[in-house]
């Protein structure tokens, strides 16, 4: 499938880009990508009663279903058989990379280069496929549970739909994770974030018009649809500045003598980003504070037992829910920082080229000073997670607006495209460097 979307991709030609040919097809090969994965968001999952599922989404909406649905496109509001979307393989690559860095034969694998890379690799799909199973299965026996007031989820509950909901649901997973790794390879930008990203931008038309219906009818003011408005220009630009803020560590290389030249002596920096974690946090502590409430809206309430008091407090909106809200996401910011970043690992690293941190002496005092260094960043890059996840929860709680704007959504919605504009600037860098090297050739010919 994969070589008939790039054959496709090459016989239609584009003009604003007839001169980049390889970056024209990358570009088509990822829109009909994508357009494959929106297609496979509305075909239903078999055995499944789409009105009384659509009544039971509709009663449960509030907890951990509104983030998978909206990460999927709208694939689980429709129980279509990408409902469970790529985050399976999003959790195994997670947990992957948290046993690498707890794990030394992980590690020792991860360090012996494209080998070690494909291994791994190999075994996050293991994983995937386990975890697709479990959760399919788990959705399956969850969805024969479930009942409104018109019927059954289920047509025909039972052994055979459960198999039937297991084949479908991990298959649909693991295409997706194909057409991910198809797009990464063949296209442009990361595939993975690519389909989260097309999922989350379906689904903002339809939360404009929403706002759009509430200012007609009266329920929001015009001045605060316009000010909704300037809001979002303003933390998008905002995003963009955190995102690219980083602090750049001095290395020092020294000379050395390499035959008859001197060889070194040069000054880099090391990047050290602002914010290190990216969408984790937000990710991690949204999942944790939204399961309780999911869980009690299965399973019910009588009104009057802690568990419905728990319930209410952990509602959006309400102090006790926004404060463990941003303490578990300045928790996982620093936590998945430690992971991804090492200090002494990097500072080794440092010495066996060679380089070094002017003032720092090599070794152990340059971890240290790394780790100082990125201690302080990190504060304020988990006060900027914090701002920006907590700002939705402050516009849907004082003005009930229906569009979760802002938090993890527009994160990875602004990230995913920052890194997309990149890797096309780099193929267009590329083709012009091409072209120079050319007509240096040419010249050299006619010479």
């Amino acid at each position: 499938m994969a070589s008939a979307i790039e054959q496709f991709a090459s016989n239609v030609n584009m003009g604003v880009f007839s001169k980049a040919t390889e970056l024209k097809q990358r570009l088509w090969f990822t829109l009909i990508a994508l357009l494959v994965y929106r297609v496979g968001t509305h075909i239903p999952m078999p055995g499944i009663d789409p009105h009384v599922w659509g009544d039971i989404f509709a009663q449960k909406q509030g907890g951990v279903l509104d983030m998978f649905n909206m990460f999927s496109g709208g694939a689980l509001q429709r129980m279509s058989i990408f409902a469970l979307n790529i985050m399976p393989y999003i959790s195994a690559s997670i947990i992957m990379q948290l046993m690498t860095s707890m794990n030394s034969q992980l590690e020792a694998m991860k360090k012996e280069g494209e080998a070690g890379r494909k291994r791994l690799n190999q075994y996050t799909r293991y994983g995937t496929i386990i975890l697709a199973t479990v959760q399919a299965y788990g959705l399956a026996v969850g969805l024969e549970s479930m009942q409104s007031s018109v019927g059954s989820a289920v047509i025909n509950a039972g052994l055979y739909f459960r198999i039937t909901t297991v084949i479908t649901i991990v298959g649909g997973t693991m295409f997706l994770m194909w057409l991910g790794e198809q797009i990464t390879t063949r296209g442009v930008g990361n595939g993975t974030s690519l389909i989260i990203f097309a999922g989350i931008v379906a689904g903002i038309p339809s939360a404009i018009g929403k706002t759009l219906t509430m200012g007609q009818t009266g329920a929001i003011a015009t001045p605060i649809i316009f000010l909704l408005l300037f809001m979002v220009v303003g933390v998008v630009a905002f995003i963009v500045y955190m995102e690219r803020a980083q602090r750049r560590i001095v290395v020092q290389y020294p000379k050395r003598m390499v035959g008859n030249r001197m060889m070194g002596g040069e000054a880099s920096h090391m990047p050290l980003k602002l914010n290190t974690s990216g969408v984790i946090p937000p990710i991690f502590a949204s999942s944790l504070l939204l399961l309780p409430t999911t869980l009690i809206g299965f399973s019910g309430g009588n009104g009057n037992s802690w568990v419905d008091t728990m319930a209410n407090y952990l509602r959006h909106g309400q102090p006790v829910y926004m404060g463990l809200y941003a303490f578990l996401i300045i928790f996982f910011t620093f936590f998945y920082t430690a992971i991804v970043f090492n200090p002494d690992e990097t500072a080794d690293n440092l010495r066996k080229y060679g380089g070094f941190v002017p003032g720092i002496r090599p070794g152990k005092a340059t971890g240290d000073y790394l780790d100082y260094v990125l201690t302080r960043i990190t504060v304020v890059g988990a006060a900027y997670l914090v701002f920006i996840c907590m700002l939705p929860e402050f516009l849907i709680s004082k003005f009930n607006i229906p569009f979760y704007f802002g938090g993890t959504s527009l994160l990875i919605t602004v990230s995913v495209m920052m890194d997309t504009v990149a890797q096309i600037q780099s193929h267009l860098l590329a083709h012009q460097y091409e072209g120079l090297i050319k007509k240096t050739k040419l010249k050299g010919a006619r010479k």
